[in-house]
């Protein structure tokens, strides 16, 4: 049997496994391409607002828009109450004299039913609150709880004039006890409210309540009305 015919050595036929440089050039090229969009993206990205951050920030833009309303109205309000309850204070301080040396002058009850009228109107202006910002929520609640004070004061000495002789002085001393705790928490609120204004950028804002030296009521500061820290 003839021998087999030996196949000479040539190159391989073309069509085969492609060269490994190659695969790894490829590769290398689709990388950079991959992070050169993933780098562009990311720049992007990092040069737009976040949208939580926009949704925050456009909240924290309308809470300020409705306190400095609030601020405003509460304001009015308290200057309008100041008004009508100057009166009042004065009527009582006859009644119920600071000075403890000072002669009392007790009111009648046509006079206590005005007093009456005019605190229960200043509580009623408290009954239903807006919900503000922490500032403007404690000034409220500082004005409401002083008029709420100051209409028990008159409740309480309502009572006394037709109270017995023996608990009558007692009750009289209840109500001004209640009276002074009244003007020294609408001082509480009012300094807030000052501040609120000044934070809002209306400038100093002095509603205040008169009230005895020593009473441990806070006052008015030295600047004017308006001014801007």
């Amino acid at each position: 049997m003839p021998n087999a015919r030996k196949r000479s050595a040539g190159p391989p036929p073309r069509g085969g496994t492609a060269r490994p440089w190659r695969a790894v050039a490829v590769a290398a090229v689709v990388a950079f391409c991959v992070g050169a969009l993933l780098a562009g993206g990311g720049g992007y990205a990092a040069g737009r607002p976040d949208q939580v951050q926009q949704t925050v920030q456009t909240l924290q833009a309308q809470d300020a828009a409705r306190d400095k309303a609030q601020i405003k109205e509460l304001t009015a309000t308290a200057r309008e109450l100041q008004g009508k309850l100057l009166p009042v204070l004065s009527e009582m301080a006859a009644a119920m004299p600071i000075d403890p040396q000072a002669a009392a002058k007790p009111a009648t009850a046509a006079q206590v039913a005005s007093w009456r009228a005019a605190t229960g109107a200043a509580v009623e202006r408290f009954a239903h609150p807006p919900s503000g910002g922490t500032g403007v929520n404690i000034a409220r609640s500082g004005l409401a709880n002083a008029v709420r004070g100051l209409d028990a004061a008159v409740r309480t000495y309502e009572a006394s004039l037709s109270a017995p002789p023996a608990t009558q002085q007692a009750l009289v001393s209840l109500a001004a006890n209640q009276r002074d705790i009244a003007v020294a928490t609408w001082s509480t609120g009012g300094t807030q409210l000052d501040v609120a204004n000044i934070d809002a950028g209306f400038g100093h804002a002095h509603v205040f309540l008169p009230a005895a030296p020593g009473s441990g009521a806070l006052t008015a500061d030295g600047e004017t009305e308006g001014h801007h820290d």
